[in-house]
């Protein structure tokens, strides 16, 4: 099983370049710090043609790491959203984008709404991050299941974990001035007509 560390000792791993698992209000996550996502994509057998997310602390934080200016509609959803098991994907430049979406000119962004979450978060910086689980497996729900799994990687106290929803973000994606539907989750913004 894998060791339990308290939140400052876990940042200063994930900023040392090691990954890290820890609770999130959707699923518990699997992560690393961006520079080191490689080992992300290896720990869960998982293709690298499927993307990682960028979780946050804040909004700011995460468009900080776009290396151009949030469009206002951005803005708006984050506000009304996050904290939230919202995933925004949108463009960024492509240098940033080659660690988490190799080939990519888009990232996916979320800021989660679970306190233990943000407290590593604010500390560590924005972490690429994946559910902790290996590719084609169910997701895992608990800290026990995700340390099992990923035996060598540490994981967040104190435990339990807070009951996370189940449910996957959903997902929305910045495209020619609109954002289409590409995972329906825990939430849907109101205002979103769902692309055929």
């Amino acid at each position: 099983m894998s060791p339990l560390l308290p939140v400052a000792e876990l940042a200063a791993r994930l900023r040392n370049g090691e990954p890290a698992l820890f609770p999130t209000d959707t699923l518990p996550a699997l992560a690393s710090r961006p520079e080191s996502a490689k080992q992300l994509w290896s720990l869960k057998q998982r293709p690298q043609n499927k993307p990682l997310i960028l979780m946050g602390a804040s909004a700011e934080d995460l468009w900080a790491w776009l290396g151009l200016e949030p469009d206002p509609a951005w803005r708006v959803l984050a506000t009304q959203h996050w904290p939230g098991a919202l995933t925004l994907v949108v463009p960024a430049a492509r240098e940033l984008v080659e660690p988490l979406h190799p080939g990519g000119d888009s990232l996916g962004l979320r800021v989660p709404a679970c306190e233990q979450a943000v407290q590593l978060l604010r500390l560590s910086g924005p972490l690429a991050t994946t559910s902790a689980n290996r590719s084609g497996e169910d997701p895992s729900l608990t800290a026990e299941e995700a340390g099992h799994r990923f035996p060598q990687v540490a994981r967040l106290a104190p435990e339990p974990w807070p009951q996370p929803s189940g449910q996957a973000s959903t997902v929305l994606r910045w495209s020619e001035g609109r954002w289409q539907l590409l995972r329906r989750g825990a939430v849907l913004p109101a205002a979103l007509e769902p692309s055929p």
